[in-house]
């Protein structure tokens, strides 16, 4: 009787693009350009250009996936301390820095000259580079050295919504500022809850985020509190403003005390439980928020239109 020997198939080798879209951080493009996507048709009101929202999410999404990559390739050496991020393509070995650096400087610059060349205001193109510096090399660099680079990554964070309000408006309005000051508030708590859940692998990493130097957890509670009460207050200026009415207010307040609860619940019982309740209630309340803002409007306009 003949034995046969059995030998396992050989790995399939994972595709050098796949490594490529990684470095982009997809699933947070997914919703930056949603933000963007919200600003330009909050910009537009009854009369959204489709030709130029398509242009503006797609300059934008070369924009995020520079860099995205360029901070990938800034934190190559914490990546690989960090549990969560050490099988990234740079840490890994998959990807060489000098790619990387060289991917995501072409794609910043094509984002922002695309930009420029193809909406006929320059100011999406502006935003967008300023959005670029800021997230790369002023952001990124800062988390390694104080626990403020959060309030001073929300910055950059906040303007893509503003990128696509220039590119119908060309100008920044009271509606706009309001956008902005909503994503800047909802930052806060949105990444202090991810702070929390990892930690243990950002202090290993030497990143100095608020949960690291805050074990307790009792300040980074207080701060999720704080900016929630402050984010709600912000949510209504459009309707102070007249851009939006009875239903995104009354929407904008449920998803605000929502928020708010899972922060105070957080506050109460400082798990990583309660820190994945307040990342959920992010995640469900900048969208909302912003849909409700766009069903209104149409709402209104429909109102009007009769």
């Amino acid at each position: 009787m003949s034995s046969r020997v059995l030998t396992e198939a050989p790995p399939l080798a994972r595709p050098r693009v796949v490594d490529y879209v990684d470095l982009t951080k997809p699933r947070i493009a997914l919703l930056v350009l949603f933000t963007v996507a919200a600003g330009v048709l909050l910009a537009a009101g009854s009369k959204p250009d489709l030709l130029l929202l398509l242009n503006t999410v797609g300059g934008t999404a070369l924009v995020a996936a520079g860099a995205s990559a360029l901070n990938q390739w800034l934190e190559r050496q914490s990546d690989a301390r960090m549990r969560r991020t050490e099988n990234r393509p740079l840490p890994s070995g998959r990807l060489q820095s000098v790619e990387a650096l060289v991917f995501g400087g072409l794609l910043g610059v094509a984002g922002v000259v695309y930009l420029a060349l193809m909406l006929p205001k320059p100011w999406a193109a502006v935003v967008a580079a300023v959005t670029f510096v800021g997230y790369v090399f002023v952001y990124t660099p800062l988390k390694s050295r104080t626990s403020l680079n959060t309030l001073v990554g929300a910055v950059p964070g906040a303007l893509p919504p503003i990128i696509g309000w220039v590119a119908v408006r060309g100008e920044i309005t009271g509606e706009a500022v309001a956008l902005f000051l909503i994503l800047f508030l909802w930052q806060v708590p949105h990444f202090l809850a991810i702070a929390w859940i990892y930690r243990e692998d950002y202090g290993r990493a030497g990143l100095k985020m608020l949960p690291v130097v805050d074990p307790s957890g009792l300040m980074t509670g207080q701060r999720m509190i704080i900016y929630c009460l402050v984010l709600i207050a912000a949510s209504l200026l459009p309707v102070q403003l007249g851009d939006a009415h009875l239903l995104y207010f009354g929407g904008a307040v449920a998803l605000g005390l929502l928020f708010l609860a899972s922060a105070v619940w957080f506050l109460w019982d400082r798990t990583l439980k309660s820190a994945r309740r307040v990342l959920r209630a992010s995640l469900a309340y900048l969208p909302g928020l912003l849909l409700l803002w766009l069903i209104d409007g149409a709402l209104t306009w429909l109102a009007t239109a009769r």
